[in-house]
């Protein structure tokens, strides 16, 4: 009778103990997720700053090496392509010749995949270039790729809708 006792005991400990751990992963999957989300948006207001500055470094810093750059009037262009787009972008501010008022992205959400995210957002930009004020607004779906420890920009493309 004991030994069924310390058997039964013994079998009700290991239960609660499995229980007990996979709780403690979920919680601290949970937390993962939650780091690498604040991760990803700091990253994402890191990387939208430095476009409206025209940081070409930064930027280059933050894309992964076969990134891929659709816009919605061109083929879709890689990562030096889009790098020697946004030095010719950069001499334009630093000439004054293109100023960025506002580059500003809402309504966003984010979709993860394991060390893959998916976020797509409206995006409102207010540029002068040589005097002249354009405003735009597009739907964009970036793709971001986590590679620890940070977040890097894979994939971009918009659609104008104003």
């Amino acid at each position: 009778m004991e030994k069924i006792m310390n058997s039964k005991l013994i079998i009700l400990i290991v239960i609660i103990s499995i229980v007990f751990i996979a709780c403690s992963t979920k919680d601290d999957q949970k937390d993962d997720n939650s780091k690498n989300e604040q991760l990803l948006w700091l990253s994402i207001d890191k990387f939208n700053n430095a476009f409206k500055e025209g940081n070409v470094e930064q930027l280059a810093s933050m894309i992964t090496n076969n990134y891929t750059h659709t816009n919605s009037t061109s083929k879709a262009i890689d990562k030096n392509t889009w790098l020697t787009y946004l030095r010719k972008r950069k001499k334009e501010i630093d000439s004054g010749n293109l100023i960025v008022n506002a580059y500003e992205m809402t309504e966003k959400k984010v979709t993860f995949y394991n060390n893959t995210a998916i976020v797509t957002a409206k995006v409102s930009t207010s540029t002068t270039r040589l005097g002249k004020l354009t405003e735009n607004e597009f739907r964009v779906t970036n793709i971001w790729i986590l590679e620890k420890p940070n977040w890097k920009r894979a994939g971009f493309h918009d659609g104008k809708i104003k």
